[in-house]
């Protein structure tokens, strides 16, 4: 914490009537003082980190600050004494493309375990689902390679999309958590998605109470992989 020093010198020069004879007092310089120690470093945080790597319901898009499932699952990681520090790499309206592209931020931070939540903006543009297996096959094989455990999000689409659509493209989440030996939520809004108390009025995003939910869906996958550090 930087702290302020601030010297006034007030000088009252009472000279009318003054008896010049008299000894003039020491008009030397007071000696000056010490200057003021550095602000100590911030001291690095090296827990080992948890990265939620998503979208829109990673980054808590229309909830308050501290309201996001990544801010709760810190809260619940505290409060239980797990030594973990969760990265929110949430960004609205990412495609599994954006997600590719955002890749070395989270690589960066040298995580341990990655939620990754990618795919659903994908599924409600109507992307062709080979492109989105491609680019979650990407990172998983990027985060992998770098020591990441990672924790894939399903997701689905609302029914208008066409069940043979829906059905390939939530079999991407499943053939990949085979494929590279994930762990898998199979539907991160679970319990939650369809509710009306539980979402916002748009249908596609959790409210506050929703996230709590989402939140100890997350709790309940990743804790089995926590150590007491």
């Amino acid at each position: 914490m930087k702290h302020a020093l601030g010297f006034t010198i007030l000088a009252f020069l009472a000279g009318c009537g003054q008896d010049r004879s008299a000894p003039r007092a020491d008009s030397s310089p007071a000696p000056a003082s010490a200057p003021a120690p550095p602000p100590a470093a911030a001291r690095a945080d090296n827990r080992p980190v948890i990265a939620c790597f998503g979208d829109s319901i990673t980054a808590g898009f229309g909830l308050d600050t501290g309201q996001s499932f990544p801010d709760l699952l810190q809260r619940e990681l505290d409060q239980r004494g797990y030594a973990y520090r969760v990265g929110n790499f949430g960004v609205s309206g990412d495609t599994t493309q954006d997600g590719v592209a955002r890749l070395p931020l989270v690589l960066a931070e040298k995580p341990v375990i990655v939620l990754l939540e990618l795919g659903a903006n994908d599924g409600l543009r109507g992307l062709p689902v080979s492109v989105t297996q491609t680019n979650l096959e990407q990172m998983i094989v990027e985060l992998q390679k770098n020591g990441a455990r990672v924790v894939l999000a399903g997701m689905t689409l609302p029914p208008n999309y066409g069940p043979d659509y829906i059905r390939k493209f939530e079999a991407v989440f499943h053939d990949l958590t085979a494929r590279y030996r994930l762990t898998l939520i199979p539907f991160l809004l679970e319990g939650v998605g369809g509710h009306g108390d539980l979402m916002q009025k748009d249908g596609l995003h959790p409210n506050a109470a929703g996230a709590r939910l989402v939140e100890q869906t997350v709790w309940k996958t990743i804790q089995p992989m926590l150590k007491h550090l």
